[in-house]
């Protein structure tokens, strides 16, 4: 096996792949890229048996083969080399050759029949969307995924298809988030999978913003993303998870419209003297204004009065200050709109104009 290829030609691709790898591994394999030439192509892998990742790119000088060589220090080297630099590399028994320039690299390798890959997935059914628009779904949704939770369920996304749209909904129990797209066409069934919270983050990272267009393919233990010379595969978790629709308040009626950065701006002040255990914040709203107060166990005190669009009087409730600027920095819109319906219910925040996202935080008693 060898090839021929410039230095930023093979960077983006190793790039692509590498996150995936973790630093310690069970298996010594899984430290390791598979790097295989066929079909007049480069294809570089990673997978922590979770993820996988494959990048394919064109490459000259090709002899067919494959073999797995380190991946992070296959990376760092060719991360080091100068802009513009050839690279060669070349398999000589059991050891890659890796030349540049005056440069000379030699690395250990493992067999490629020792390296795990997911070949074929059991196919259920399959969309195209627009790259972007399953970007901004993610992003404005994964930082309600829960962490290391025993409900094991909400260690990750749900990917809700639905007829004509497809959703993103995480949550951590302790609040929710919620986007929306429309699909260009109809499925023939519902149909939900949770992806793990690693292989949301690297889809995240894989996506970019654009006109592209990315393939989905849902499997009955996989999701597959396919996008230009990218595929990524991950295992779905195997659970069941929570009705999100009875979490979204009903009869919120007790409305108030806010400039965006300006209700953010005040919260991050008054969280400064928040308790630093719970972070709770309490939201007094009167006509015309929102009134936020912040407590600590040592007696100190944060108000910030806001102008508000609301004739809301005598509400009063408390909530996590930081989940409040989570749901504020995933709006897009200058308004947000915060709906109650009374002292012990949840808060919806969605942007003033929209109702495709949706951010729902429980109560905290103060």
């Amino acid at each position: 096996m060898q090839f021929s290829i410039q230095r930023e030609a093979l960077l983006k691709p190793l790039q692509q792949v590498v996150g995936v790898v973790e630093r310690r591994q069970t298996l010594p394999v899984l430290a390791n890229l598979l790097v295989k030439v066929a079909n007049g192509q480069l294809s570089l892998t990673g997978t922590d048996l979770e993820v996988e990742m494959i990048a394919t790119t064109a490459a000259d000088k090709l002899a067919d083969g494959e073999i797995t060589i380190p991946a992070r220090k296959f990376f760092d080297i060719v991360r080091a080399l100068p802009d513009g630099a050839n690279i060669e590399l070349k398999l000589n028994g059991d050891r890659v050759a890796m030349t540049a320039g005056r440069s000379r690299f030699t690395l250990t390798t493992l067999p490629a029949s020792e390296f795990p890959t997911i070949d074929s997935i059991e196919l259920v059914e399959k969309v195209s969307l627009p790259e972007e628009a399953l970007r901004d779904l993610m992003e404005r949704t994964a930082f309600a995924m829960a962490n290391q939770d025993v409900r094991y369920y909400l260690n990750g996304m749900l990917l809700d298809l639905q007829e004509h749209s497809l959703r993103c909904v995480a949550t951590d129990g302790h609040r929710l988030a919620m986007k929306e797209t429309s699909l260009a066409t109809s499925v023939q069934a519902r149909r939900q999978i949770i992806i793990p919270r690693k292989g949301v983050n690297e889809l995240i990272g894989l996506l970019e913003p654009g006109e592209g267009e990315v393939e989905l393919e849902f499997g009955r233990n996989h999701l597959r993303v396919r996008r230009g010379g990218v595929t990524f595969t991950s295992k779905l978790i195997d659970g069941r998870f929570p009705d999100y629709e009875a979490v979204i308040p009903l009869g919120a009626d007790k409305t108030a419209i806010l400039d965006r950065e300006v209700l953010r701006g005040a919260l991050q002040r008054a969280a400064i003297l928040s308790n630093e255990k719970y972070r709770g914040v309490k939201l007094e709203l009167s006509p015309g204004k929102l009134r936020i107060v912040a407590h600590n166990p040592e007696q100190e005190e944060a108000v910030e009065e806001v102008e508000a669009d609301t004739h809301v009087s005598d509400l009063a409730v408390g909530f996590n200050v930081g989940y409040l600027l989570d749901a504020l920095s995933a709006l897009r819109g200058e308004q947000a709109r915060l709906s109650l319906r009374d002292a012990q219910s949840s808060c919806l925040v969605q942007e003033h104009d929209g109702e495709q996202a949706r951010h729902v935080i429980m109560p905290l008693r103060l």
